[in-house]
């Protein structure tokens, strides 16, 4: 189950006061494998959704992937964990992570993209059906662009944006490209997508799993935290910790038999 029934929907539209509502639905339904989204029913459709990547989109973390392949994960890993718990700087945590990765081939971009990155559940047809219903739907992402490029067109995103890895003579150089997208500029992403279709944030959806998402989560119109970091999951408006991602579509109202065949 990934949103309330009829009944806690008439609670939250006749209610002034989300937060009393959220902490009772919390209490009613604590322990149990339900994802509820309270929030004013009218509305709740959106025209914008900014979605996260890495753990969020697809199910790893492509930064600690490609430090696989450089024979040092477990190093980088701890770095990432330790980032998207808001314990680091996001900026010179990825500098410091993509430094490990100098002298690594190009080529592993595409091996690491084809033997380690999946979309997660639900997520094709989370993103399809929102654009199939007129939405635009960017995936903005902390990552880089060699792999948002390819999740967004097999995810179905209107567009992407992401870090860029320099490479020279058909190897990273451990340098990633300024500015680094980060958590100001996922913020600033929102805001200039919402912009550019004529939306109010209200009308705008979010969703990621780490602390430098948590600046566009909040400031969305629905900010949702997707199997999340604590920072995050305790700031969110709306959680996914039993579902797959068609839980967003239920959030907003949409009927399994709206959503596209995959």
């Amino acid at each position: 189950m990934a949103a309330l029934g009829p009944e806690a929907t008439d609670l939250v539209t006749e209610s002034a006061d989300l937060d009393q509502v959220r902490a009772l639905v919390a209490d009613v339904l604590a322990g149990r494998p339900v994802d509820p989204c309270v929030q004013p029913a009218a509305g709740r459709r959106k025209r914008l959704l900014v979605a996260d990547m890495d753990s969020t989109i697809i199910s790893c973390e492509c930064l600690d992937e490609l430090a696989g392949y450089a024979g040092v994960k477990a190093e980088i890993a701890a770095v990432t964990e330790r980032a998207m718990r808001g314990e680091l700087d996001f900026e010179p945590a990825l500098r410091e992570r993509v430094a490990r990765l100098r002298g690594l081939g190009a080529e592993v971009l595409q091996r690491c993209y084809d033997e380690r990155v999946r979309l997660n559940p639900g997520a094709a047809v989370m993103v399809r059906t929102m654009v199939a219903h007129g939405a635009r739907a960017v995936l903005v992402s902390g990552g880089f662009e060699f792999f948002t490029g390819r999740v967004a067109a097999a995810a179905g995103f209107s567009d992407h944006r992401g870090n860029r890895l320099i490479e020279a003579d058909g190897r990273l150089t451990g340098e990633v490209a300024d500015p680094i997208l980060g958590r100001q500029a996922k913020l600033d992403a929102l805001a200039e997508e919402a912009a550019r279709l004529g939306a109010e944030l209200s009308e705008t959806l979010a969703i990621g799993d780490g602390a430098n998402d948590l600046a566009m989560i909040t400031a969305s119109g629905l900010g949702v935290a997707y199997r999340a970091k604590p920072v995050v999951a305790a700031q969110a408006a709306a959680r996914i910790d039993h579902a797959d991602l068609t839980a967003l579509l239920y959030f907003q109202g949409y009927r399994h038999d709206q959503f596209a065949a995959i």
